[in-house]
């Protein structure tokens, strides 16, 4: 190979090689609605964007939120932002008010753009409900109380709203920036810019924002594209959300690094997936396990082609062995990857190669990518673990992100002072370097790729009457792993039944974050020093249940 392992390139200058290689080759495809641009037009719609959100005063460094599903410009707006040196701010699209509100907050983010809503959450009403001056204020210029650095709302899409602009208007305004305004804007711009940012809980506390740079997840999309053999002629069905690194990095980026056609989904349903495949020969497909399982067990998985299919990539959660199998021999994925990381790692730091034995492929989350180190720690004594011991993993290179936003101690509890960044998650190394996640240091909750963190949910609940105390943990689920379990202790003469705790959960907070297992307790287990002792909370759900195991719709 004779260009360097990294490589220092903005992701406008990135998707401008890729344009100028395969300009009239297909970049992006909607099966369900016939959209289909090739490289040059989908240029061109992220020209006329980034020139549009200039001529409404997107200053370089401002962040852009964007509260939508896998909708038509999602990723023409990750390029537009990247091209006028703007932060994407990508907004989970399970959350509801409580959490929206903490993020806008929090992230001092200016510009927004969003969808009308997203199965039952009506994103335009919240917003006018956070919001209200939006109803009448000029377009462009908010002041809203709350909220004291957002200045734009806008629509992503066709449709007018009271006090905000839509897509076709954005565009319009794209003539009163000139070519010479834009190329300044661009020109002042560095790889090592923070250019996307995303909430996650890691590993401990309240959603942080994680602020990556055009380095970190250029070089990240690039090597996992290669560790696929992607081409130009290879055509990528994209069903999971591009709000996740595993939408915008590992798939967009993967994919524009490489000339890769996007073949997207606004959301996963697996017959649509199978359809998309077999329809555009795809050529690799992404998802999590429970996508591949929905998929491997529909009744008519039988009546699709899948011959076109070479790889992809299954990730978010651990996945059984035997699915990983059915994948690979029943949906002919015969070179399938998996990676292995999070957010903070731009995200992956470990991931199967094409040609790695089916032992590496099923059991192991891969080896260490090109120009990353990546070790097994004493989480005592921070000294690396000697092969077949385990450990914390941490990884330290390129792909380490610039730190939270607004949060120095978080960071610095994240990344030490050498420059490894800690996982919290419990692995073992191999003699060959290959790595197997085997648990986690703390008690965050993983439910069908999501992150969930206990004690966001608990503080939530804490603000419930009748509530004295609560433990939120996570309870095994055969479906997703870990479904969220909530252990109450009532205030003395209240009576609560699980479902009032879960009615004061709808509407506040992501569906996925609600408790599906409640139990009411006189008392927690505690050690001899006073320290509630959740492992013994997280048996106890176990026990009472089981149900969720014995379940496949658990």
């Amino acid at each position: 190979m004779t260009e360097p392992l990294l490589r220092e390139r903005t992701l406008g200058q990135i998707l401008d090689e890729t344009v100028e290689k395969w300009p009239d080759q297909e970049a992006v495809v909607y099966v369900d609605r016939e959209y289909r641009q090739t490289w040059r037009e989908f240029s061109e719609v992220v020209d006329r964007l980034a020139k549009g959100l200039m001529a409404l005063g997107v200053k370089k460094g401002e962040k852009v939120g964007i509260w939508a599903t896998n909708v038509p410009y999602w990723v023409a707006l990750q390029f537009a932002t990247a091209k006028i040196g703007a932060v994407l701010l990508t907004v989970n699209t399970y959350y509801r008010s409580h959490e929206l509100s903490y993020l806008l907050k929090q992230s001092d983010c200016e510009n927004l753009f969003l969808i009308d809503g997203f199965r039952d959450v009506d994103y335009l009403g919240t917003l006018y409900e956070l919001a209200p001056e939006l109803r009448n204020q000029e377009r462009g210029h908010l002041k809203a109380a709350n909220y004291p650095h957002l200045k734009r709302i806008l629509f992503l899409g066709l449709e007018k709203h009271r006090g905000m602009y839509s897509i076709p208007e954005i565009m319009a305004l794209a003539a009163m920036t000139t070519d010479e305004e834009y190329k300044a804007r661009q020109a002042e711009l560095s790889p090592h810019d923070v250019v996307n940012m995303q909430y996650t809980s890691g590993t401990t506390g309240f959603p942080k924002g994680v602020q990556l740079t055009h380095y970190n997840i250029g070089n990240n999309g690039f090597w996992i594209g290669e560790h696929q053999k992607f081409t130009h002629k290879d055509r990528l069905c994209l069903p999971v959300p591009l709000f996740h690194c595993f939408g915008c990095v590992l798939g967009v980026m993967a994919a524009v690094t490489h000339g890769v056609t996007m073949v997207l989904l606004e959301g996963f349903d697996p017959l649509l997936v199978m359809a998309s495949v077999d329809q555009e020969r795809c050529t690799a497909v992404y998802g999590v396990p429970t996508m591949f399982i929905s998929m491997l067990e529909h009744k008519l998985f039988k009546r699709f082609d899948f011959s076109s299919l070479r790889t992809g990539i299954m990730a978010g959660s651990p996945c059984p062995v035997e699915f990983m199998k059915r994948a690979i021999n029943e949906m002919n994925m015969r070179e399938i990857t998996i990676c292995y990381g999070l957010t903070e790692g731009s995200p992956v730091m470990t991931q199967t190669r094409v040609g790695d034995s089916l032992r590496q492929m099923t059991e192991t989350v891969g080896r260490a990518m090109p120009c990353i180190e990546v070790r097994v720690v004493d989480p005592e004594t921070n000294r690396e673990m000697p092969r077949g011991q385990v450990g914390e993993v941490c990884c330290r290179g390129y792909n380490v992100m610039k730190g939270y936003y607004k949060n120095p101690e978080a960071t610095a509890k994240a990344i030490d002072e050498d420059g490894w960044l800690h996982s919290g998650d419990l692995g073992v190394m191999d003699e060959e370097g290959y790595l197997s996640i085997t648990g986690r240091l703390k008690d965050m909750i993983i439910r069908g790729g999501e992150n969930v963190y206990p004690r966001e949910i608990e503080e939530f609940l804490y603000t419930m009457d009748g509530i004295l105390d609560v433990q939120v943990v996570g309870v095994p689920s055969r479906k997703y792993g870990e479904e969220v379990g909530a252990f109450i202790i009532t205030r003395e003469g209240v009576t609560m039944e699980p479902e009032d705790v879960k009615d004061f959960c709808r509407g506040k907070i992501a569906r996925y974050k609600i408790p599906k297992y409640i139990a009411f307790l006189e008392s927690y287990p505690m050690t001899a020093s006073g320290k509630i002792q959740k492992y013994k909370l997280r048996e106890l759900a176990g026990r009472m249940f089981p149900e969720a195991m014995n379940q496949p719709g658990a």
